[in-house]
């Protein structure tokens, strides 16, 4: 049977993927089928990105692309492996997927709020859903975005999010994505579809994580549409096992005086990327996109985003925070484009990196590209170490030096995390952020 495969050739082998007869479900309407077709046709022709590519340059896939990636199976997960990754004192609905597939005995089918909908892509098909033909692939680029064609191409569930006109969704929803370790490398495509209604408000968490020494890649794409006037706080955390490959890309459409704010949480994977583009589409829309990634060992992880004012009166922040220790590397890269009529827009990029080692090492390029003449847009970028005068302040008042950084890092941190008004939220990103940087601080670093 043919195979799935990226039709460039890329060092010198080729990359099957999936074979061609694994595309779709059966019972799927004729128009998921033609884009899954259209998807997989720009996977073979675009292929795996290489350093040769400018998005990619700082980022070497080859560990990725070269391995015969083998769909994943169905294996059980024990209840207690769930609960140690759900956030813990939220009392809205949870999806669970277990390597890319629902989860029903795993889920907590709470009863929403009325007027919101938490339900999966076989549920949705099942009724005719008409937001997920309306929305589904219409937002994340897989016409020129190789990962995200791919996950068009063979995703197997998905989570679809709606939330009515005028309705508040009064608890978090969380969509929990568990890859477990399988025989062979095996590969998931978690697909999620957020839609909040006009004047409408949600907050959404999503977790990505593993059970076990997981040696598999995570290639997810999130689609999130924000209506007029809606409101939406949105998590995303990823801290699967180090020896796991992660690919993201969250899309995000924001229409006229709607709020978007959003936080991306990275600590798991060895090599870890996620793509955050957002589309201010309405007048008075406002988008935050808040960051922070922490890295050790020889780990890498890769953020970039994309924030496009479309129209005029935009108002977009974004802060990323990295750290870094060991011989980790780390990438950023913030582009925002400013169109002709965007007038009026106000734009505010930073991104600040802390490197714990003297091999640890990051990139980091924030872009304007601005075409409208009535703006006010700014960027910055910083890279250094843990000020000499701090720790010796701090060690000079009887703190111990291991503590005395670990002060000092999570000071730089709560930049991010402070910013985070779900308390149980905040509280779990803390625990873990602190478990991974007692396991970089044990790596011997320097200040």
């Amino acid at each position: 049977m043919a195979t799935l495969t990226a039709s460039r050739e890329r060092a010198g082998t080729s990359l099957p993927v999936l074979e061609r007869g694994a595309l779709g479900r059966a019972g799927e309407p004729e128009w998921l089928l033609t884009a899954r077709r259209d998807a997989a046709a720009a996977f073979d022709r675009i292929g795996f990105p290489t350093t040769r590519d400018e998005e990619w340059r700082f980022t070497n896939i080859a560990p990725i692309a070269a391995i015969p990636w083998a769909k994943a199976p169905v294996l059980p997960v024990p209840p207690e492996d769930v609960a140690r990754v759900l956030i813990p004192g939220l009392a809205g609905p949870v999806l669970v997927f277990v390597n890319g597939r629902y989860a029903p005995d795993l889920s907590a089918r709470r009863a929403p709020s009325t007027g919101v909908s938490v339900t999966t892509l076989a549920e949705s098909v099942e009724r005719n859903g008409a937001d997920l033909r309306l929305h589904l692939g219409r937002y994340a680029d897989a016409s020129s975005r190789a990962f995200p064609a791919l996950n068009a191409a063979v995703f197997e569930d998905a989570a679809l999010v709606t939330v009515a006109d005028d309705t508040v969704a009064d608890a978090a929803i969380q969509l929990v994505f568990l890859s477990t370790p399988t025989p062979e490398p095996a590969v998931t495509h978690p697909r999620v579809l957020v839609v909040l209604g006009r004047n409408s408000q949600a907050r959404l968490v999503e977790t990505f994580a593993s059970v076990g020494p997981a040696r598999g890649l995570t290639n997810a794409v999130t689609e999130i549409v924000v209506g007029d006037g809606a409101v939406l706080d949105h998590c995303r955390l990823q801290h699967e096992a180090e020896t796991a490959f992660h690919v993201g890309h969250t899309q995000y459409w924001i229409g006229r005086s709607g709020t978007s704010t959003s936080h991306a949480i990275s600590l798991g994977g060895r090599i870890a990327r996620h793509d955050a583009v957002a589309v201010l589409a309405g007048e008075g829309a406002e988008c935050t996109l808040n960051g922070l990634y922490l890295a050790d060992g020889t780990r890498m992880i890769d953020n970039h985003t994309e924030i496009e004012h479309a129209v005029p009166h935009g108002t977009s922040h974004e802060l990323y925070k990295g750290i870094l220790a060991g011989h980790a590397r780390g990438v950023f890269n913030g582009r925002i484009r400013v169109r002709p009529d965007a007038q009026k827009t106000d734009a505010k990029q930073t991104n600040k990196t802390l490197l714990l080692s003297d091999q640890a090492q990051v990139n980091t390029k924030p872009q304007l590209e601005i075409l409208a003449n009535d703006v006010r847009c700014t960027h910055g970028a910083t890279v250094g170490q843990l000020s000499e005068d701090a720790l010796f302040y701090l060690r000079a008042r009887g703190i111990g030096a291991g503590d005395a950084k670990r002060m000092l890092v999570k000071a730089f941190a709560a930049d991010v995390t402070g910013r985070i008004t779900l308390e149980p939220l905040r509280a779990e990103i803390d625990r873990l952020l602190a478990l991974r940087l007692d396991a970089a601080l044990a790596e011997g670093v320097t200040a």
